[in-house]
């Protein structure tokens, strides 16, 4: 290894800058030494979100005793959109949008808001999408138009990924939750068929006689499902409030399903009326603020009309900002009246739950089904509530 400059050079990005005490350096390797100041941008100290530290240099005065990654000894200094054209010509796309990640989290992020040109540059990506919900504020008016665009672009690519499985799971669920007259062969319900003629089995043929089939409707004429989506607005909550709002844009694309989509802190918003603009809806989301998980139930409830065909999703993490046995008599309340609860920690493909167990836990004894999962796996409970 030690006569292999390029092999050195690799290891010396591995283990950062502590490797140059034992003799592992980059050795004049051009590229590594590029790459090896990229990384170090974005972990030398003083680098942490929100920094606005794009411009500063990287020279050795610039360096604490930290144990963060630090960057080698190096000449240049970059700013936020040097390092992003950098990147884009350097790394490939996967080892790119996972840079681009740590840039929005650690630093740049004023430039990022004023600059047009540079956010152009960033893939989108749902990290990107928390970053311009949470300090929109620090957009002027051309970057707010193009975060739109890119907030826009996302929501979108969720939702194709989402949506064929999600309708399936659901519309498949609605049509066998009764049957039709219409004898369609594809609609068939071979086992309720099976089930209810089994008094016409002749022993001696070994056969069994059909004096009756039973087919599935293949659609309703009414909306026999609501679906009321109740997402809590605290920063903590932003993504699971991102992939909610992408769902209950597809509940509402449903023919068989009445969607209301509810946001709340300490206030309730109806955004029922928006439920098919999903960017709408998280252009409108407000973090912070206190919470009150009783009052967006108790205005929920003022929602139901026919408590059987009802599943309230609420996606929160069970901090009650008020005395939780509110709460959990009026989870009580509206399940014994017959409405379906289910209660999401967190909602996504990355989530990590940070929610208050011990509320969750007592709201699952009076009734609520509480969940972590993907929106898939939500699709798919609320396929087997339908089918009963």
């Amino acid at each position: 290894m030690a006569n292999d400059p390029h092999t050195l050079a690799r290891w010396r990005l591995v283990l950062g800058r502590t490797a140059e005490e034992c003799g592992i350096s980059c050795g004049g390797n051009g590229e590594a030494e590029r790459i090896e100041q990229l990384i170090g941008f974005l972990f030398e100290p003083g680098g942490g979100e929100g920094g606005g530290q794009g411009g500063r240099g990287r020279g050795g005065q610039g360096r604490g005793r930290s144990n963060d990654r630090q960057g080698g000894s190096g000449p240049s200094q970059l700013t936020v959109p040097d390092w992003v054209d950098a990147v884009n010509e350097l790394f490939p796309n996967q080892s790119k949008e996972v840079m681009q990640k740590e840039l929005v989290r650690r630093r740049g992020i004023a430039e990022l808001m004023e600059k047009p040109e540079l956010l152009e540059k960033i893939e989108p990506n749902i990290e990107l999408v928390k970053t311009l919900l949470t300090h929109r504020d620090l957009l002027n008016e051309k970057t707010r138009v193009l975060a739109r665009k890119i907030i826009e672009q996302v929501v979108e690519e969720l939702k194709r990924k989402m949506q064929v499985q999600v309708e399936q799971a659901i519309t498949g669920a609605i049509r066998k939750d009764r049957h039709s007259p219409r004898k369609v062969y594809r609609n068939l319900d071979l086992k309720t068929t099976l089930r209810r003629n089994l008094k016409n089995f002749d022993q001696e043929s070994g056969k069994l006689l059909v004096d009756q089939v039973y087919f599935y409707a293949a659609e309703r004429k009414k909306k026999p499902w609501h679906v009321i989506v109740v997402v809590d607005q605290s920063g903590s909550m932003l993504e699971s409030a991102i992939f909610s709002a992408v769902m209950a844009s597809i509940f509402a694309e449903l023919p068989a399903v009445k969607t209301s989509l509810v946001l709340f802190d300490t206030n309730v918003v109806d955004l029922s009326d928006q439920v098919g603009q999903p960017v709408d809806v998280l252009m409108k989301v407000q973090l912070g603020g206190g919470t009150d998980i009783t009052k967006a139930l108790l205005y929920s409830s003022t929602l139901v009309r026919q408590p059987q065909r009802t599943i309230v999703v609420l996606i929160t993490d069970f901090y009650e900002g008020r005395d939780e046995r509110d709460l959990i008599a009026q989870t009580r309340l509206m399940a014994d009246g017959g409405v379906r609860m289910i209660g999401l920690g967190a909602l996504g493909y990355d989530a990590r739950p940070a929610y208050n167990k011990s509320t969750a836990t007592k709201l699952t004894k009076v009734g609520m089904d509480v969940l972590v999962c993907t929106p898939e796996k939500l699709a798919d409970c609320m396929a087997q509530i339908i089918r009963g």
